[in-house]
């Protein structure tokens, strides 16, 4: 068959899906141990589970969903098990807590770290895989837990590289507003609760009259369609509303018992809700006494996540500072994490409560911020190349790049055409190479080898006067033997 005729596949990403190359894989890696490090340090275990888990496992639990395998990538693997990539870190979880419950410890503490697939409309910035990174706590049902994990997320933001003022975490509880929704007649069973939940989880991003609308009658969206709304008398969607815009922060007492206030009025007599709002001001008093006060952490009633099986506290990390859009607007940059109580996820397997709250950081998203404020370095020095002038002194050549590997300095041998030198000094470019080693016959018969300095040459060749590196030569001859302690005084210089 000729080459006409063959059907060759296309290169390119699937739609909604994306590649990382080495500089984006470095920086993850980089964030992610800073934040490993604190999780560590408050005790929670690695884990690790498998990609795949069965769609009954996985549950309905993603956000605007109505069929198990909508939104989701699942396959059927016979007659009776459905199989779907996981869409998130902690359904997961609940079944390694069932599963493992005698061997496990409990509490059981853990965090993980990897990527999550979901089957949604691709969009600008909106992939159908992203990094997650989460920690869990299972088998703790008191309260005190939840501030701990608001506690830690905090210091894992701040290692991460948001400065404190940058950021607060947010926290409310899921039982006040069912407590809301009681007040004003939904009950539990209503059809519409969970409509209405998904509604008041978009209030970030569509606002007070956004949400109001769409509690009612509809709105129409940026793009012209109109989105049907839930049905709710104004009345009823009002006194919603009017719950979410009431905040209260931590710290100051006065303004926090005011607040709170507020809100049990929201609430009436609802048992629920009344609990719920027990359980926050317990939680502000654990975090006000380890020093998280309102510039970290703080009570706000429009936090509600989306997803369905949160039954308690909930809490999302917001950076509070501003960014420009792609039409030059500015906009805050919004939620980085989330997460909350989940007491029935675990349930659902063994038949038993068994409490458990997590949070979870999205890594892409926490990426672009320390992108955005200037915190993670775009400059990555890549490794020290050997370059190759005779084929037939290839052991030389790997003699010296071990050397320089043993001392823990990264480097490599250029394995391609050594044919064309000046190919070996473009790739070097390419790779970001901060230095060049040279050794021809004359440098070998002489025991010596060539450092070209090519941080200091890509400088001289920017700028028209060379007054700054007068005194520091972009190439330098010195003894095989002191080959590594020379590359180490070229690249502190750099």
């Amino acid at each position: 068959m000729s080459d006409a005729k063959i059907r060759r596949p296309r290169a390119e990403t699937p739609k909604g899906f994306r590649d990382y190359f080495g500089t984006e894989v470095t920086q993850r890696k980089a964030m992610l141990d800073k934040i490993a490090e604190v999780y560590h340090r408050y005790g929670f275990d690695p884990l690790e589970t498998s990609a795949v888990e069965t769609v009954e496992s996985l549950g309905k639990f993603l956000p605007d969903v109505d069929r198990p395998n909508e939104g989701v990538f699942a396959w059927q693997e016979d007659e009776a098990d459905w199989l779907a990539l996981r869409y998130d870190l902690t359904a997961p979880l609940a079944r390694v807590a069932a599963q493992y419950r005698n061997d496990l410890p409990s509490p059981y503490r853990r965090y993980a770290m990897g990527p999550v697939w979901r089957n949604e409309k691709p969009g600008p910035g909106r992939f159908r895989q992203f990094y997650q990174c989460d920690a869990d706590t299972v088998g703790a049902p008191s309260v005190a837990a939840d501030a701990e994990i608001c506690a830690m997320l905090a210091d894992a933001l701040e290692a991460a590289g948001i400065e404190r003022g940058d950021y607060v975490v947010k926290v409310n509880n899921r039982k006040v507003l069912d407590g809301v929704l009681d007040f004003i007649g939904v009950g539990s069973d209503d059809p519409n609760r969970p409509a209405i939940m998904r509604t008041i989880d978009k209030y970030d991003k569509v606002g007070e009259d956004g949400v109001l609308e769409l509690l009612t009658t509809g709105r129409r969206d940026a793009s012209g369609a109109f989105i049907d709304g839930v049905g709710l008398h104004l009345q009823s969607a009002q006194s919603i509303v009017q719950y979410l815009t009431q905040k209260s922060v931590i710290g100051g007492d006065e303004l926090n018992e005011r607040r709170l206030a507020s809100m049990r009025q929201a609430v009436g007599d609802s048992a629920v809700g009344n609990e719920g709002i027990d359980e926050l001001e317990l939680m502000v008093s654990l975090l006000s006494t380890q020093g998280y006060e309102a510039d970290r952490v703080c009570v706000d009633s429009s936090v509600v996540r989306g997803l369905g099986y949160y039954t308690g506290p909930v809490y999302e990390a917001e950076l509070t500072f501003q960014i420009t859009d792609e039409k030059g607007r500015p906009r805050n940059f919004g939620s980085v994490a989330g997460g909350g109580r989940y007491d029935d996820l675990v349930k659902r397997f063994t038949g038993q409560s068994v409490p458990a709250t997590g949070v979870s950081i999205g890594v892409d998203r926490l990426l672009a911020a320390l992108h955005a404020k200037g915190r993670i370095s775009t400059d990555i020095t890549g490794p020290v190349v050997v370059t190759v002038m005779d084929r037939d002194r290839m052991a030389d050549y790997m003699g010296m790049v071990t050397d320089l590997r043993n001392a823990r300095i990264r480097a490599e041998v250029y394995l391609g055409n050594p044919k064309n030198f000046g190919n070996q000094l473009k790739y070097a470019d390419k790779r970001n190479s901060p230095v060049a080693i040279i050794q021809g016959g004359n440098e070998a018969e002489a025991g010596t080898v060539i450092l070209k300095d090519l941080i200091l040459g890509a400088k001289i060749a920017q700028n028209a006067t060379l007054e700054e590196w007068k005194d520091r030569p972009a190439q330098v001859e010195v003894p095989r033997a002191e080959l590594v302690a020379a590359v180490r005084r070229m690249l502190d210089q750099n």
